[in-house]
This record gives C-alpha cells, structure tokens and sequence, in this order.
C-alpha cells in the first residue's frame, strides 16, 4: 500500500486535461463546486447583519432550472462570521433562458439561517431584480453565470415578523440546466 502522500503526487500526474473551453475557468476538485472564479459578495441588514464575501473555497453553489422549466434559480451558501451561523441565498429567475443574459430579470430572493428554521424572502415579484452579466457555456449542460441582484424591498420572514434587506449583490456560480 503507497503512502497517502505518494498516493496523491500519482494522482497529480495523471489528472485529466481541463475541457472548458479556452478562456473560461475549469472547475477542479468539489471545494470549488461554484468554479474557481465563484463568489459571492453582499451585505445584509436587519434581523441578519452581516457582511459577506464569499470566494470560491468559502462557498457552496448549486444552480439549475425552477420547477417546470420557468427560469434558473442559484443557491449559495456559506458560513457568516459575523453571526456564528451558516447562511443560504436563493436567487430564482423565472424568466432566464439557457445562456441568456439580461437586466432586471424579475427575481425572488430567499436568506435562510440554516438549522434554525429561520426564512426570509420577496413576498412579491416586483421587490428584487437581477442583472444577469454572463452566462458562457461550459458544456452543453452547465454554464458559467454571474451578476448583480437589486432589492428595493425587504425580504419578509416566513414565520415570524422580521425582515432582512439586500439593496446589493453580486454573484459568480454554475448553472446545470440538465439538473432537477
């Protein structure tokens, strides 16, 4: 049996060449399931304040089409600091298309402190927009995307009476059209 050490420099030597296609970041190893260039930055107000800034080997991505096909919807999550706990952001886009890009795409956002049962979110569609900046294919199925969400509103909590705003954020992830 090789030692774990040797074990992994012959695994370095046989890694498989990168397919992204040239210009685009190839997505290595599972801590950067939002691409090496992911992120996620904002800052929170109200019943969560915090500041985040999320890059690649901080965050957690996961991106794929809303139920019944209307749109994309990305989630990223993390640890806030800042409050001790871990924090999830869904952005759901009804209205974006497999590798289109637009401005304010009507958006639903949802801030979840995770393990506590605590939800935030748009009680209406007309609180929060996105810019979506980029969507460049990495292959057939998964996209690389990245933008900007708007919220002129609080987002409400679910069960209770608090709410938390966003006015700004950006964002860099992966989108995989063919997940459910």
């Amino acid at each position: 049996m090789l030692p774990i050490a040797a074990a992994a420099l012959l695994a370095a030597c046989n890694k498989a060449p990168d397919t992204a296609p040239a210009g685009l970041e190839a997505e290595i190893a599972p801590q950067f399931n939002c691409g090496r260039g992911g992120y996620l930055r904002t800052s929170l107000f109200g019943a969560v304040s915090a500041d985040i800034d999320w890059p690649a080997v901080a965050v957690s991505c996961e991106g794929m089409p809303r139920p019944d096909a209307l749109g994309a919807r990305l989630r990223f999550a993390g640890h806030a600091a800042e409050i001790g706990q871990d924090l999830a952001i869904i952005i759901a886009m009804p209205g974006l298309e497999r590798g289109a890009t637009g401005d304010e795409m009507k958006t639903n956002a949802t801030v979840i402190l995770e393990g506590s049962g605590r939800f935030f979110s748009t009680a209406a569609d007309d609180v929060c927009w996105t810019d979506v900046l980029r969507q460049e294919p990495l292959s057939d199925e998964r996209f690389a995307i990245g933008g900007k969400l708007y919220c002129i509103g609080p987002l409400i909590e679910v069960n209770g009476d608090a709410s938390v705003s966003i006015p700004e954020l950006e964002f860099s992830g992966l989108l995989d059209w063919s997940a459910s």
